[in-house]
């Protein structure tokens, strides 16, 4: 008899195929995240679930008696209740090293876009207030040449390490909880600790991952350590970061800008300050959003889920699974 597996998202039709291959399945074709109550419901008889970020704690595991593995389709895994999967025994993976790429593009985009202000600047021209020459009211900050701190080197801190030293020509730096001697010598970086890395950066990117170490590592007292004219990232998870903190750095002049892909609560509110902030370049947390690398992460969430109840090992359970 075959395991059977909810799909709680619309996934490529090859995603679907290749669980299908092995499992029985059953799946949410709405267009919305699925209601947390038919989500529930659902589980009810499942062997395995796909998920792209549904919670998976105590109550969706009280309701789920059969369930052996969950999947999700993504690099994070902030949303797995680790200490109620671990009680049941449950294999939960996740889908990294696939996406680097396209992550380490985005930062470079978020870095460009607020050092030149792109978006700010965009506005300004189809809002019809090009009329002459603007002099220096709208110049920007240089990129090539300049400093850049790394905070979190997993191999997103290193593609975008390399794009950085051999595009741009920066100096690079990184904090890590464990230095990466190789990466040091291959792409010509240095360690620093966290507070001397945030006084010597022109840009600082996150990429720490959510950890109860690493929740709002980054506050008012990391800020002003900083640079006035430095420009702050964040791609990895709002929570890294005390959202209050930053709102009053950028006000106050603290730091000159930030870019930001994720958020404390997502979808931001519509009331946020950082949606009124010129210096604020607001993404929809799109890190890895392109299509050819979305249907890679979803392939290999699949195929981990496949693996997990099929007895076979897969390659990425969540390392505190393990």
């Amino acid at each position: 008899m075959k395991p059977t597996v909810f799909i709680d998202r619309t996934v490529p039709s090859e995603v679907e195929a290749k669980i299908a291959e092995y499992c029985d399945v059953d799946k949410w074709e709405g267009t919305n995240r699925i209601p947390r109550e038919l989500l529930l419901a659902k589980l009810a008889n499942a062997d395995g679930l796909l998920t792209a970020g549904s919670r998976v704690d105590a109550e969706l595991l009280t309701h789920a008696p059969q369930l052996k593995a969950v999947s999700t389709i993504s690099v994070g895994y902030n949303h797995f209740d680790i200490d109620a999967m671990k009680q049941r025994g449950i294999i939960g993976t996740h889908t990294p090293h696939v996406l680097n790429n396209t992550v380490a593009d985005l930062a470079f985009a978020l870095i460009l876009g607020t050092a030149r202000r792109v978006a700010e600047l965009d506005r300004y021209v189809k809002e019809g207030k090009w009329i002459s020459g603007a002099g220096n009211k709208w110049f920007g900050q240089d990129v090539h040449h300049a400093k850049l701190g790394i905070i979190g080197m997993g191999r997103i801190g290193e593609a975008v390490a390399r794009r950085a030293r051999f595009g741009f020509e920066m100096e690079v730096s990184y904090y890590n909880r464990s230095r990466k001697p190789e990466a040091e010598s291959l792409l010509g970086v240095r360690y620093l600790e966290l507070n001397e890395l945030l006084r010597e950066s022109d840009f600082v990117v996150m990429l720490a991952p959510l950890t109860p170490e690493t929740a709002k590592l980054i506050g008012r007292e990391q800020f002003r350590l900083m640079k006035p004219s430095s420009i702050f990232i964040n791609i990895s998870r709002g929570q890294t970061v005390d959202e209050e903190a930053l709102i009053e750095a950028l006000q106050s002049g603290t730091i000159t800008a930030a870019g930001l892909d994720v958020y404390e609560i997502e979808p931001i509110p519509a009331d946020h300050p950082f949606l009124s902030m010129d210096n604020v370049l607001t993404l929809p947390h799109i890190g890895s959003a392109t299509k050819a690398t979305r249907f890679d992460m979803a392939m290999l969430a699949a195929q981990n889920l496949v693996n997990a109840l099929t007895g076979q090992t897969p390659a990425h359970i969540v390392p505190e699974l393990q």
